[in-house]
């Protein structure tokens, strides 16, 4: 039974992909910013009227004191909204903001919700219709305000609508069972739209996600391109003379062009797609490994990583050196690297690049002699 509850909420409420989770809890939250004054100005409007409409049989705390305190919440929601829009929207609280504004919301329909059936109640059918008409348009309209947080809008629904069309549905009377089914059927549309508005949200960040992927990606490998090795490198040096010390290392393989020449561009594909997975598997998660064409990698060992200190060209050139196998026939193929060194090195992006092409290039060099280098910083294999 409980296998097939979770299957079916799987189908109809999916849950957000990995990938895209915390730009959805950003943008959930954005919207719900935005959305929510409107909710509380709606709210607010329609308490006197209620509190007049309310049923004289009721106790004056139930007939005047709830929709005096669902105007007070009103206030200080909006009060609230108003600050918070003035500070910055970090992830936690995004998520924070989403999760207080699902709570909140469902109690505040559960107390209006209750107020329209005690109120019904107490009345004479004649009067019905109004507090129907009240609780269908609050709950109808907070759901729309609250659509971007969709388990919220959905339980308002189900709150506000269920508990007054039941009453309706079980008055026996012609009328209030016409209207009891036409608000039923709206409620489901408005479930339905909820439903549809998450899933095309959804979708469009996955797109914007394989968007960006697709920029930034290398298509033939997988690695990083040189556009995302540049806008890391421009991120780890945003934080000014403050920026931690970090490594760039530049690498070209040695003997490349005759084995794309002899077997062909696929053969020479497969064999960049093992090179830069060989790469890969030095440098792991804490480092980045991009392609910046042809034959061409770069590597770049952040501050955090536990490779910072290492000798980190050594350990990529070892790595290069066990033959490759590509559709079977073996391959070897050399590399030269070039490394430098924030701030030691130089003193701005492109200055680091200059530094570690002039060391790979003084490496390549002392290759073709057979001389091996003396500096870590310009090393051959």
């Amino acid at each position: 039974m409980r296998g097939m509850i979770h299957r079916l909420r799987a189908q109809v409420m999916p849950p957000i992909p990995e990938a895209i989770r915390d730009e959805f809890t950003l943008l959930r939250a954005r919207r719900v910013e935005t959305q929510t004054p409107v909710m509380y100005v709606m709210l607010l409007a329609t308490t006197p009227t209620a509190a007049w409409a309310g049923s004289a049989d009721l106790h004056w705390g139930i007939k005047y004191g709830m929709p005096a305190l669902l105007a007070v919440l009103c206030v200080l929601g909006l009060i609230e909204n108003f600050v918070a829009r003035r500070r910055h929207l970090g992830l936690r609280r995004a998520g924070l903001m989403v999760r207080k504004t699902a709570n909140v919301s469902g109690w505040v329909g559960v107390m209006c919700s209750a107020w329209a059936v005690m109120n019904w109640l107490a009345s004479p059918p004649e009067a019905h219709a109004a507090f129907a008409m009240i609780i269908a348009m609050g709950a109808l309209a907070t759901a729309y305000c609250l659509s971007a947080i969709r388990f919220a809008a959905i339980l308002n629904l189900v709150i506000g609508v269920v508990p007054i069309s039941t009453l309706m549905l079980l008055s026996g009377r012609p009328a209030e069972i016409a209207a009891a089914t036409s608000l039923m059927l709206a409620t489901l549309i408005l479930v339905r739209f909820i439903l549809q508005g998450h899933a095309m949200l959804v979708d469009l960040l996955q797109l914007q996600h394989q968007t960006r992927n697709l920029a930034h990606t290398d298509p033939l490998t997988g690695l990083a391109n040189r556009r995302a090795l540049d806008e890391r490198i421009a991120g780890l040096l945003g934080k000014g003379a403050e920026a931690p010390p970090f490594k760039l290392v530049l690498l070209d393989l040695d003997g490349f062009k005759p084995v794309n020449d002899r077997y062909g561009h696929a053969f020479g594909d497969r064999l960049l797609c093992s090179v830069a997975e060989r790469l890969r598997e030095v440098i792991g998660e804490d480092g980045l490994v991009a392609r910046q064409g042809g034959d061409e990698f770069a590597v770049l060992i952040p501050p955090h990583s536990p490779l910072h200190d290492a000798p980190v060209a050594d350990h990529l050139l070892i790595a290069l050196v066990r033959p490759h196998t590509v559709e079977g026939v073996p391959v070897q193929v050399g590399a030269s690297a070039g490394m430098a060194q924030w701030p030691t090195d130089a003193a701005d992006a492109d200055a680091l690049f200059d530094h570690a092409d002039r060391a790979l290039y003084q490496a390549k060099a002392e290759a073709r002699a057979d001389v091996r280098p003396a500096e870590l910083t310009a090393v051959s294999a």
